[in-house]
C-alpha cells in the first residue's frame, strides 16, 4: 500500500511538473527566446556528447548574452581565435584517441536499474591491452576514486564510458569533464545554465517517449520526471552562481579578475576549465566522470570542491592524484592493477590500510605453503629406494600434486617502485634570488599593482610554498624570479652562474609531440653531454619512469603523467641550483608525487613551489607564503592553513606580516 501511495504521489507530481513545463515554455516563447536557450544561439556550433548534453563550442552572441564581437579589440579577437584553435586541436586529439581505443563488455545488471555492472570488460589503446576480462561496477550512491600507475589507462577508461563504448543503459545520463569551456561569447553563468536548459529539453523529450512506450506507471518515466523536478529552472541562476562563486568567481564584476558575468572568450584556459567544471556540477548527471578536477584550482577552491563532491548523491568516478582529496570525497577505491579492476571500500587511507593488512596475511599464507612444499620435497628426496619409505614418498607426492592442481598461493602483488633524484649541486652564496622594493602590474599602472614593496631573498636552504587565491600573483611571482616578467618598480637579482629548473603548468605543451622521448632528450642535450650514447639516454629516461616500450613512441601518444616524467628528466639534466615549480602534480600519479617529494627533500638547492596538493606541501614546505595583495607568512603548517580556508577573514588575521625568509634583506610587504 505504501508503494502504491508513493507511486500515485509521483504520478501527480509528474502531471504538475508537465504543466509547469508547458507554462515555462510559453513564457520563454513570449519573451522572444531569451535567457540562453537554443533560440538565442545565433549560429553557434554545437556538439552533443554521449549523455545528450549539448556543448556550445563557438558561434556568435550566445543565448541572451547579447555581447556581439563587433567592437572588440583586434588583439582580443586574435586571442579568442587562438584559444578556439587550441580547443579544436584538443577535440581532434580526443577524437583520434577515441578512434584508436576499443572497449568491450557485457551488461549483467538489470537494464532499468540505477546500478551498472559490466562483465568481461576489456580495454585497449593503440593495440596495447590496458584492461582484460574484468568487471566494471558503478553502484548508485558510490563515489569512486580511480587510481593506478601513469599510462595504465584511467583517462582512456573514462572516455570509453562517456562515449558508451560499453553498454551503459540509456537512462543513465553521463557527463565527462576533461577539458575547458570553449572561448565563446557566453558568460560563465550563461554557459553553465545553457547546459541545464538543454538537458531539461532532452529529459522532456525522453519523458514523452517513455510515457507513450511504457505508460505513466513505469519507473523509468517517473525517474525522468523526478530528474526534471530536480533541475528546477526557477533556481538556475542562484544555483549556478553559488557553484561558480565556490570555484573562485566573483559574483560582481572586478578589474583584472574573473566574475560570473564575464565572457568565456575573455578568460584564460584555467578559468574556462573552472567554468566547465561548474557546468558538470550544475547538470548533476546520474554518472559524473571527472579527470583531475582539481587541476587549475587554488587551495581554497579545492577545499570547496572536496566538500561539494563529498555529498554527491549519484554515481561519481574521479581520477585524481591528490590523496587528501580522495580521502575527503571517495567511498570506494577502484584500482587499475595488472590489467584488472579491483574494488576497496572506504577512502584512500582506508584502502592503503586494508590492502596492507591483506597483503601481510597473503604473504604469511604464501610463505607457510612454500615451507610446506619444501618439506614435502625434502622428505621425498630423502626416501631414496628404501622399500618401506617408497609408499610414504608416493603419498606425499600425491599430496603435492593435489596442491598444484588446486592452485598454489601467490605472493601479493607489489606495485613497481619509482624513485628518482635531482643531481647533486654545489651550494652558492645566498641569496640565489633577491627582490628589492619590487612592485608589479601587467598594465604598469600603480592602481593595478598585484604587490608592491617586496623585499626578500631566497637561498639554497629555502623550502617555500606559495598559496593564495587564483589571480593574486603566485605564478606572476615565479615569472618575475626567472625574468619572464620585468618589475614595474624595484629590481630582481639572480646569482651569476645559477641554473634554474623550472616546471610550469604548460611545460608539456612545449614538448616536440612528434619526436620520441629518446630522440627529444638526446637531441636537446647532445651538445651538453656529447659523450653520451643512445643506451645512456635510454637509462636517463628509464630512471624517470618511462618504460622501454615508450622510448620510441611519439610523445603525442604518451599520457599526461608520462609527459610529466619526461619533463622532470629534462629538468634534472639541467643540473639546477634552484627549483621553481608551478603545479608540478597536475598530471602526476601518486607514485610520482611520492618520488617528487623525496627528491625535493634530498635536493641541495632552493625550492619554491605552487601546488594544490596538500600532501606534497606537507612533506616539502618549511614556509607557507600567502600571496594576496602582497606576501605574508602563515604562522603554522599547511594543515592549519587548510583548516582556515573556509574562513578567509580569519586566515588573513592569522597571517603575520614578517620577513618571508631569515635572510639579510629586510621585508616590506604591503
Amino acid at each position: 500500500m505504501a508503494d502504491k501511495a508513493a507511486k500515485e504521489e509521483r504520478k501527480a507530481a509528474a502531471a504538475l511538473e508537465k504543466e509547469k513545463r508547458k507554462q515555462a515554455a510559453a513564457a520563454r516563447k513570449a519573451a522572444g527566446g531569451g535567457g540562453g536557450g537554443e533560440d538565442g544561439e545565433d549560429g553557434a556550433t554545437t556538439v552533443t556528447d554521449a549523455s545528450g548534453v549539448t556543448d556550445a563550442s563557438g558561434g556568435g552572441g550566445g543565448g541572451g548574452g547579447g555581447a556581439g564581437g563587433g567592437g572588440a579589440a583586434a588583439t582580443a579577437a586574435a586571442s579568442a581565435r587562438a584559444a578556439a584553435r587550441a580547443v579544436a586541436a584538443k577535440d581532434a586529439a580526443a577524437a583520434a584517441a577515441a578512434s584508436s581505443s576499443m572497449a568491450t563488455g557485457i551488461l549483467i545488471s538489470e537494464k532499468r536499474s540505477r546500478d551498472v555492472k559490466i562483465a568481461s570488460f576489456s580495454l585497449s589503446l593503440y593495440g596495447r591491452l590496458l584492461v582484460e576480462d574484468t568487471t566494471l561496477e558503478m553502484t548508485w550512491g558510490q563515489r569512486y576514486g580511480l587510481i593506478g600507475m601513469s599510462g595504465c589507462g584511467k583517462s582512456t577508461m573514462l572516455k570509453c564510458i562517456a562515449a558508451r563504448e560499453v553498454p551503459v543503459p540509456e537512462h543513465i545520463d553521463t557527463y565527462f569533464l576533461d577539458r575547458e569551456a570553449p572561448p565563446c561569447d557566453f558568460t560563465a553563468l550563461e554557459y553553465v545554465i545553457d547546459s541545464a536548459q538543454k538537458e531539461l529539453a532532452r529529459l522532456e523529450a525522453m519523458a514523452e517517449k517513455l510515457l507513450v512506450e511504457l505508460g505513466p506507471d513505469s519507473d523509468q518515466y517517473l525517474d525522468a520526471v523526478d530528474r526534471q523536478s530536480e533541475l528546477d529552472p526557477s533556481t538556475f541562476v542562484s544555483r549556478a552562481s553559488a557553484i561558480l562563486v565556490g570555484l573562485g568567481f566573483s559574483p560582481v564584476p572586478i578589474k583584472d579578475g574573473s566574475y560570473i558575468t564575464k565572457q568565456c572568450k575573455d578568460m584564460s584556459g584555467g578559468w574556462r576549465m573552472r567554468v566547465a567544471l561548474a557546468r558538470a556540477l550544475f547538470v548533476s548527471p546520474s554518472l559524473l566522470l571527472l579527470d583531475e578536477p582539481t587541476n587549475h584550482l587554488d587551495l581554497e577552491a579545492c577545499v570547496w570542491l572536496e566538500d561539494y563532491l563529498s555529498k554527491y548523491p549519484k554515481i561519481l568516478i574521479i581520477v585524481s592524484h591528490s590523496q587528501d582529496f580522495l580521502n575527503g570525497v571517495c567511498t570506494t577505491m577502484m584500482v587499475m592493477q595488472q590489467r584488472k579492476l579491483r574494488y576497496w571500500g572506504g577512502n584512500y587511507d582506508m584502502y592503503c590500510k586494508t590492502r596492507a593488512d591483506q597483503d601481510l596475511n597473503q604473504m604469511t599464507q604464501f610463505k607457510k605453503q612454500q615451507a610446506e612444499i619444501a618439506d614435502i620435497k625434502a622428505f621425498i628426496a630423502s626416501c631414496g629406494t628404501y622399500s618401506n619409505l617408497v609408499r610414504q614418498a608416493k603419498s606425499r607426492e600425491k599430496q603435492l600434486n593435489k596442491m598444484v592442481e588446486d592452485g598454489l598461493l601467490t605472493a601479493p602483488y607489489v606495485d613497481p617502485v619509482f624513485r628518482f633524484n635531482f643531481p647533486e649541486t654545489s651550494k652558492m652564496a645566498p641569496p640565489l634570488i633577491s627582490f628589492a622594493d619590487v612592485a608589479f602590474s601587467y598594465s604598469g599602472k600603480k592602481e593595478d599593482y598585484l604587490f608592491k614593496g617586496l623585499r626578500f631573498g631566497i637561498d639554497s636552504d629555502s623550502r617555500i610554498a606559495l598559496v593564495g587565491p587564483n589571480g593574486a600573483g603566485k605564478s606572476t611571482l615565479l615569472k618575475l624570479m626567472v625574468g619572464e616578467n620585468a618589475p614595474s618598480e624595484g629590481g630582481v637579482a639572480l646569482r651569476s652562474g645559477m641554473s634554474i629548473g623550472r616546471y610550469h603548468q604548460h611545460s608539456a605543451e612545449v614538448l616536440d609531440l612528434e619526436a620520441t622521448p629518446l630522440a627529444y632528450i638526446s637531441s636537446k642535450f647532445h651538445d651538453r653531454y656529447p659523450e653520451r650514447k643512445p643506451e645512456d639516454w635510454r637509462s636517463v629516461i628509464g630512471t624517470y619512469g618511462l618504460e622501454s616500450h615508450f622510448h620510441n613512441l611519439p610523445i603525442k601518444y604518451l599520457s599526461e603523467g608520462l609527459k610529466t616524467r619526461l619533463i622532470f628528466a629534462e629538468i634534472s639534466l639541467l643540473q639546477p641550483h634552484i627549483l621553481l615549480m608551478d603545479e608540478p602534480t597536475n598530471a602526476a600519479d601518486m607514485e610520482m608525487i611520492d618520488s617528487m617529494a623525496m627528491a625535493i627533500n634530498k635536493f641541495q638547492g632552493g625550492v619554491v613551489v605552487i601546488s594544490h596538493d596538500f600532501r606534497l606541501l606537507e612533506v616539502v614546505a618549511k614556509e607557507i607564503w600567502i600571496v594576496d595583495k602582497g606576501i605574508k607568512i602563515w604562522d603554522g603548517d599547511i594543515r592549519s592553513y587548510k583548516t582556515s580556508v573556509p574562513a578567509r577573514p580569519r586566515a588573513r588575521a592569522c597571517a603575520r606580516s614578517v620577513r618571508p625568509s631569515a635572510h639579510a634583506l629586510p621585508c616590506a610587504c604591503h
